[in-house]
């Protein structure tokens, strides 16, 4: 019955991709006319014809002949194709969802069934609800290239495609009709305030699928465990509902972005404020619409609600602090009391939901910073306290200067005296989230978190230049490379060792970041899974021993390469005993849209991310077998020999830069965020999402399986199948390398081959992919993706349409690089359009 209501499903998707393709069809005849349509539908059916019969000659002579005017507007037609054929995905995924019957996998329900079944208690089951948080951190990075006013078209395409009648088809066709006739690229780079509030569009599909979510937690609980769950901690006396929170960078994160200026923050924390105001009142007014009972002639509840709606209307302005969830979850104790359960849980809930989860915050923003802008601005204040050239000191010096600073309370720049540009810059941020904090509330501030962090003093520095606005933060330290994931744990068990930190943490939770990035680009796909593994139980293992709480935080991307895949699946996959007090996972890019861009696949992601938190929660520290990690132990070491021996290589530098777009991404006005850091172009200081997003253009995809060959060759045949057979995290560091082995395609890499001249590295590449496929078709038992049928089937749906993109891309190349890269308007317009066209196809691209 299952796979008969899939292929059903697989039919109503091809029947609306092909509607859609139609209308498209539509507006590029009357639009372009029937010579440029024939142009499209010619480039269509030779790209199919190189594919299945290997003809390529034909294509390219017709490429090559375009003028920069067609060959523009090729790019167009086939990338608006992706756009309707993810927009027709999206739909899919909300009918499936609509249509399921009965409890489904990785929902809520189906977490406390197992729960039960591994002789969990109902009170059991609450305390571990309470003791853990997943927390959904936000990030501009710049995957999402879509303007926001074609992903309004985009909207109002997805409200007629239940309906496809001939009024619906009529707007529909509007729509493509005027996106065909807007400016798809953006003219100026994106300023933070662009960042923030695209990222806090997707908040309100969040808010309108939480008090679903709420409801479905109190009814699988009834189901399941016969009662409803407690409302209330019995300890804290906390109201208590879902372990859910969000946060944000948007506006705080600072490495190497110099648009985030302190006034950058302070206006990213009054967006904030101001959204969560009007969400609020939003959901109070519904809440006074729907509770009217009567008592005594009176309306007591509705009269509480616009008591509270004032408050919070008015309330800051005149300087009052109002209570709204205290308030609320009296109101809905006194309702339960006089017999109105349905009408608490119903009526007045959603607003306790949101109210609890989103408060007057909405959201909480991290700052972060570099660790060497730190240590400079930390130089800045000793000098004033006498302490000369701190730079230079030894770690062992730098900690005792700190430390002695810590044990005193004077601030350390003379007050009222202006600081140096340097010094306000990091002071700036802390003072501007110390403000909000005053205002709306603790929540408006998440941690401050320290890129590149080495040592102890990375983390002890912050903690000064807090102290200068007279503000505790708690620091987390981000682990990256991969010899700073070793190291991780003997900087964590120093720094808990120090009276002076354990002071400023007292009995908060240690948030530890590990990066999935860097550890990628500086160890490849296998060492760098294995380093994030073995980083996380010795760091859990160091705060269990210091008896601190902690939690970690990671930085993942939406590629493989940077940690992508399925939330759940990565969740579950964590070793056991390490959850600590949650997670904490970033979101970003097109991620956001993917995951949040309607109520119904809001409410399925987050129901499969705390499914997987608490089984993995409830899971307690394993004791892995030796000859498992032995042998992932020696195929890491394996892997990374072979990574490093490619990208070591002195020909690769000028190798990727000829077979990538790496130099064109650069000049895209995507992000605010240079794509290098500071310093001399080396593959060291490119940052990893445009490095990832190469790779992804020309569809080798390298950071989500170079190395992988030699580390199972190394694991050995046998063992590698059983531990994907027995072995969460080993299952799901081979189901994520079968996504991007079945993501590249060599056909379209031999394409980008041509740019460069002729090399023993593409060989190398390509002779690897093909045992990487073999090796881990071996160790999963089937061909890549057998149990992913609709990835396979949307792989198989884009092929048609990112082909020519991909060709044109190399055309294009090819004719920009003939003229030194100087390129007239139009080409680059077309060019930089391949780029935006071939993320969108591929979806995964950062």
């Amino acid at each position: 019955m299952t796979d008969v209501r899939q292929n059903a499903r697989q039919g109503e998707l091809r029947s609306d991709v092909s509607t859609l393709g139609r209308a498209l069809g539509t507006v590029l005849r009357e639009q372009e006319g029937e010579a440029f349509f024939e142009l499209v539908e010619q480039v269509r059916a030779l790209v199919r014809d190189a594919r299945d019969a290997g003809r390529d000659a034909p294509l390219r002579d017709v490429l090559a002949s375009a003028s920069p005017q067609d060959a523009e507007n090729l790019v167009r037609a086939f990338s608006w194709y992706f756009q309707l054929v993810n927009l027709a995905e999206e739909y899919e995924r909300v009918r499936a969802l609509r249509g399921r019957e009965g409890p489904r996998p990785q929902s809520l329900e189906d977490a406390l069934v197992k729960l039960q079944a591994r002789g969990w208690s109902a009170e059991k089951v609450e305390a571990l609800s309470r003791s853990v948080e997943l927390n959904l951190t936000f990030t501009a990075h710049p995957t999402e290239m879509r303007r926001r006013t074609t992903r309004t078209h985009l909207e109002e395409i997805a409200r007629d495609l239940p309906n496809l009648n001939e009024e619906a088809l009529a707007r529909i066709t509007a729509h493509i009709e005027a996106m065909w006739g807007t400016l798809e690229l953006r003219r100026l780079k994106p300023t933070v305030q662009d960042e923030v509030k695209a990222g806090l569009s997707y908040v309100r599909s969040i808010a309108q699928a939480l008090p679903r979510l709420s409801r479905d937690w109190r009814l699988a609980f009834e189901r399941v465990y016969g009662r409803s769950p407690q409302v209330r901690d019995a300890v804290s006396g906390k109201g208590v509902e879902l372990p859910l929170k969000f946060s944000s960078w948007m506006g705080g994160d600072r490495d190497g972005n110099p648009f985030v200026t302190p006034e950058a923050t302070r206006d990213t924390l009054a967006l904030h404020a101001e959204r969560a105001r009007d969400q609020l009142l939003e959901v109070l007014a519904r809440a006074f619409a729907y509770v009217s009972q009567q008592q005594q002639g009176q309306e007591p509840w509705r009269g509480e609600i616009q008591a509270i709606y004032d408050g919070v209307y008015d309330g800051v302005a005149r300087g009052k602090d109002v209570d709204v969830v205290g308030r609320l979850e009296a109101l809905d104790g006194a309702l339960r009391l006089a017999g109105q359960r349905r009408s608490a849980d119903e009526l007045l809930g959603p607003a306790l939901t949101l109210a609890r989860t989103f408060g007057r915050h909405l959201v909480s923003l991290d700052i972060r910073e570099h660790s060497e802008v730190v240590g400079a601005a930390v130089s800045l204040l000793l000098r004033e306290a006498g302490v000369e050239n701190y730079e230079t000191l030894s770690e062992t010096e730098k900690q005792q200067v700190l430390r002695r600073e810590l044990a005193s309370r004077r601030p350390l720049w003379p007050a009222g005296e202006e600081r140096p540009e340097a010094l306000e810059r990091t002071v700036g941020p802390i003072r501007e989230v110390a403000h909000a904090v005053r205002a709306v509330g603790a929540g408006a501030f998440g941690r401050y978190v320290i890129s590149m962090a080495e040592s102890v003093s990375d983390v002890l520095e912050p903690l000064l230049l807090a102290r200068e606005v007279g503000f505790r933060v708690l620091p987390v330290p981000l682990f990256e490379t991969l010899d700073d994931l070793a190291n991780g744990p003997g900087v964590i068990r120093e720094l808990l060792a120090l009276p002076e930190y354990r002071r400023v943490l007292q009995d908060d939770v240690q948030e530890i970041m590990l990066g999935y990035s860097d550890s990628n680009k500086d160890a490849g796909f296998l060492a760098a899974n294995w380093a994030l593994h073995e980083a996380q139980r010795n760091i859990a293992a160091v705060c269990r021993e210091a008896g601190v709480t902690w939690r970690f935080f990671h930085g993942r991307g939406t590629s493989i390469g940077r940690g992508g895949g399925p939330a759940a699946r990565a969740i579950l996959g964590q070793p056991g005993g390490t959850i600590g007090a949650g997670l904490r996972l970033t979101e970003q890019g097109e991620a956001l849209a993917d995951k949040y861009s309607h109520p119904l696949l809001a409410h399925r992601n987050l129901e499969q991310a705390l499914h997987g938190l608490l089984l993995a929660a409830a899971r307690d520290d394993e004791l892995l077998p030796s000859d498992w990690t032995e042998a992932l132990s020696r195929g890491a070491a394996a892997s990374v020999q072979a990574y490093r021996a490619l990208v070591d290589h002195e020909d690769f530098l000028g190798f990727f830069e000829a077979v990538t777009p790496i130099h064109e991404i650069a000049r895209l006005n995507i992000a605010s965020r240079p794509v290098r850091r500071p310093g001399a172009p080396t593959l060291h200081n490119l940052r990893a999402i445009p490095w990832v997003m190469s790779w992804t253009q020309n569809r080798a995809n390298l950071p989500g399986w170079y190395g992988l060959a030699e580390g199972l060759r190394a694991i050995g045949e046998g063992q590698a199948r059983e531990m994907y057979r027995e072995w969460p995290f080993f299952r799901a560091v081979l189901d994520n390398a079968q996504m991007s082995l079945a993501k590249s395609d060599l056909l379209i890499f031999d394409e980008y081959l041509r740019l460069a001249p002729v090399s023993a590295l593409a060989s190398r590449i390509k002779e690897a992919y093909a045992e990487t496929v073999m090796r881990v078709e071996d160790a999963v038992g089937g061909p890549l993706l057998l149990h992913e049928p609709r990835l396979r089937t949307s792989i198989e749906l884009r092929n048609p349409y990112v082909d020519p993109i991909h060709r044109l891309q190399v055309e294009l190349l090819q004719r920009a690089r003939a003229q030194g890269g100087e390129m007239p308007e139009d080409m680059e317009r077309a060019l930089l359009l391949t780029i935006q066209g071939i993320a969108a196809g591929m979806r995964n691209t950062g």
